[in-house]
């Protein structure tokens, strides 16, 4: 099993077009362990950090940061990823025990745990002081067609996408990752049905990687050009931030808290983790006299 997740990304035909092949694979069995995925589950949270991933992979600096909610009303529920651009991710979906029979095709039906009828958004970070917002309609609810519509509709910038998640009988992930051509500005109606063309030949994406990386599509690409970047699954959670939060509650509401509950508990979605204080504990964060 390959140990780390990354992005290779290129200039093509010519300069014209941008191909980004990712393989996600070590991401997509990171958040299977921390939220215990069914594999129906496992297939759509995975390609949605796969696809913000490449987003991620375009801000302006480390410190930007990025966010997407995919809201389709299927039986998964709510799926919501965020990245920086150091290439950070974190996510999770709402019902990480969301499973269903394979399509007639054998494939997982993502679209069926999805959903289409409602949106995908994008919330997008470079620090400026105004977070840029997209949101499109959801077309399939299959992660690749959503995206290349939120591209087409909320970017103005026509992408070819393809996006995979095989898992196993044990349930890890195999092969997991994506495939990205977007067209460079003033790409003519011939390049786009080229791009359209190019990514149909890759329905069995995830199986690809499984079985060679993304080594075998990335070979086409010139060493002198590409650029290589690693991904991780980090959450940006941490005790010392949820300890502000709990002094944000004042003194007296976290004694009741503890009273009646017996401890104070944050727990953070994207990471699965929960963060405990018991009284001693609260009574600590307030021993420096910050509030009495």
């Amino acid at each position: 099993m390959r140990e780390k997740s990354r992005i290779i990304k290129s200039p093509v035909w010519e300069n014209r077009v941008s191909l980004a092949v990712l393989d996600t694979t070590s991401l997509v069995n990171e958040a299977i362990s921390r939220h215990r995925l069914a594999p129906t589950a496992a297939a759509a949270l995975g390609r949605t950090m796969t696809a913000a991933a490449y987003l991620c992979s375009w801000l302006k600096d480390e410190n930007s940061a990025l966010s997407v909610t995919v809201n389709g009303g299927g039986v998964g529920g709510k799926i919501c990823v965020s990245g920086d651009g150091a290439l950070s991710l974190r996510g999770f979906i709402e019902h990480p025990d969301a499973d269903l029979a394979p399509r007639p095709d054998g494939k997982l039906d993502v679209g069926g745990c999805v959903g289409k009828n409602g949106t995908l958004t994008v919330i997008r970070d470079d620090g400026e002081g105004i977070p840029f917002t997209g949101t499109c309609a959801l077309v399939s609810g299959e992660i690749a067609e959503d995206f290349s519509a939120y591209f087409l509709t909320s970017e103005q910038c026509p992408t070819a996408i393809a996006l995979g998640v095989k898992i196993g009988p044990d349930g890890r992930c195999v092969g997991a990752g994506g495939l990205f051509l977007q067209p460079l500005p003033g790409a003519d109606e011939d390049l786009l049905l080229r791009t359209e063309r190019e990514i149909a030949k890759y329905s069995a994406l995830s199986s690809l990687i499984a079985e060679a990386g993304i080594e075998e599509i990335a070979k086409r690409v010139e060493d002198s050009s590409r650029t290589e970047r690693e991904i991780r699954f980090r959450c940006s959670c941490s005790r010392e931030k949820t300890a502000d939060a709990v002094r944000s509650l004042g003194l007296a509401d976290a004694r009741e808290l503890v009273k009646s509950e017996g401890k104070i508990s944050v727990f953070c979605h994207y990471c699965n983790t929960a963060y405990e204080f018991d009284a001693e504990e609260t009574e600590a964060l307030f021993s420096r006299g910050e509030e009495r």
